[in-house]
């Protein structure tokens, strides 16, 4: 309790605090290990109503701050951001912990067992919808990827989105630090603990259900990634050599048997968005080619663009990218979604399209297998940030294609299996497999942020609960 002498209290913070920060930098960031990211809150929680709340606080804070660490190289040396979006990026995760956290020890001290164990994930996802919002950078950050590996787990995207994941990760730490707590009532620990063990069974059990799923075709794809020179014009040799290179890698790509070929995002500069070689292509060997170019057709509204030549077609698909990384693209963003003919229905997306929610429920509305996803990333984020394009996939319901720069190239179904996968993080890759396709309509592109609306509606209650005015005993 908080009336302990120091003897007891520095150590036991020390320690929690400690523990809480290694969870946290080997749980989070780049490259998590998933079954750390249950257990990073737990031992703040468990000091939470043993100490002062200044103190609870500082140790929240300050595990969260150490842990979010881990990402440093990243964003100060990879992507070169300024110390003010680094500190905002760092200080986040810890400012909602420290809000979860006290939240936690004032509902335990009033006497409300079941509410405490509720309360943390409740704050947490809604502070993380209000980021999503807010932010332009989207759902990036959400500690929803940190599962991306889990299989099982990441099923229930498909009923509740990332925030389903997301409420997960704090309910279960929470409803175990109440098992313990001081002034934690049976009642409420039985309760707590029971809700808990449901929902991971559920989660669990529908998760290697839907896994089962068989698909009902496959496409064979083809993806290549060539490092250099980058986003060179068309005019100038080295841009027609560059477009050579990936003519021949699309051949060799097309002999392996692939129908559709697609390489990075911004690869060459052109003012046409129908690429000669590539049409050259695409008509002698029946292939579907995707190509992300940097469109110069109008100087006045250059495009990141995704053009795609089909066999038989007069003129290309185009999609222009919506969501553009501020500071480095100086693009007029995209306001349409674009869906290939004929079938398996396949749509388009660029990179950091898929960052954000609006692009996965956009093209499951219009019933898309598959989407093809041209990127470019920062070398060391090539594996997250193909992870959280996948999330994408699990939520809506298609298969996806994605090939990055200085990244990874993958081939993901609609579970978010990785049937096929290649480095190119630095180097030159390519890649070719058959990608499983369903039809499948998900519970989220149906219903939506439900679960935010009932996230909201618990967190009401536990701060209800937890400022209500309580009369004086006479």
């Amino acid at each position: 309790m908080a009336s302990r002498p120091d003897g007891f209290v520095r150590p036991a913070w020390l320690a929690a605090t400690a523990l809480a920060a290694l969870g946290w930098w080997f749980g989070s960031g780049l490259h998590p290990l998933w079954w750390l990211s249950w257990l990073a809150p737990l031992p703040v929680l468990w000091l939470a109503p043993r100490v002062s709340a200044p103190s609870a606080a500082l140790a929240a804070f300050v595990a969260y701050a150490i842990g979010g660490l881990n990402q440093w190289t990243y964003m100060h040396t990879y992507i070169g951001l300024p110390l003010p979006v680094i500190a905002y990026a760092t200080g986040l995760p810890s400012l909602i912990l420290v809000l979860c956290v006290l939240l936690y020890r004032r509902l335990l001290w009033r006497g409300h067992t079941l509410a405490a164990a509720f309360a943390p994930p409740a704050l947490w996802v809604a502070c993380e919808y209000i980021n999503n919002l807010l932010s332009p950078h989207g759902t990036f950050g959400s500690i929803a990827y940190t599962q991306i590996d889990a299989l099982p787990v990441i099923q229930v995207a498909a009923i509740g989105g990332i925030w389903a994941i997301s409420f997960l990760l704090l309910l279960v730490p929470a409803a175990i630090a109440v098992q313990t707590a001081p002034l934690a009532s049976k009642q409420g620990r039985v309760s707590a603990a029971a809700i808990a063990a449901i929902c991971i069974a559920f989660t669990v059990a529908y998760g290697s259900w839907r896994l089962q799923a068989p698909a009902t075709t496959t496409m064979r794809i083809g993806l290549a990634s060539l490092q250099k020179p980058i986003m060179p014009s068309l005019q100038e040799p080295r841009g027609q050599a560059l477009e050579a290179r990936y003519a021949e890698a699309m051949t060799r790509l097309a002999n392996a048997g692939a129908q559709t070929v697609l390489i990075p995002e911004t690869s060459l500069t052109t003012t046409d968005a129908t690429v000669p070689a590539f049409a050259e292509l695409a008509k002698q060997r029946g292939l579907t080619v995707a190509a992300g170019i940097n469109f110069k057709g109008d100087p006045s509204t250059p495009r990141n663009m995704l053009t795609v030549l089909q066999p038989g077609a007069t003129s290309p698909a185009t999609y222009s990218k919506h969501h553009l990384l501020i500071g480095l693209e100086e693009y007029t963003p995209g306001d349409s979604y674009t869906l290939l003919q004929g079938t398996p229905r396949i749509g388009l997306a660029i990179c950091k399209d898929l960052d954000f929610h609006d692009t996965g429920h956009a093209y499951a509305t219009r019933n898309t297998q598959l989407l093809l996803v041209p990127a470019s990333d920062f070398i060391v984020d090539g594996w997250l940030h193909s992870r959280m394009a996948i999330m994408r996939s699990v939520e809506s319901g298609f298969a996806m294609a994605r090939a990055a720069r200085n990244g990874r190239l993958t081939l993901s179904d609609d579970r978010g299996r990785v049937v096929a996968e290649a480095s190119s993080e630095q180097r030159d890759a390519e890649l070719v497999g058959d990608l499983p396709l369903r039809d499948t309509h998900t519970l989220y592109t149906r219903w939506g942020d439900w679960l935010v609306w009932f996230d909201l509606g618990a967190l009401a209650a536990s701060l209800a609960l937890a400022f209500r005015w309580r009369r004086a005993a006479a």
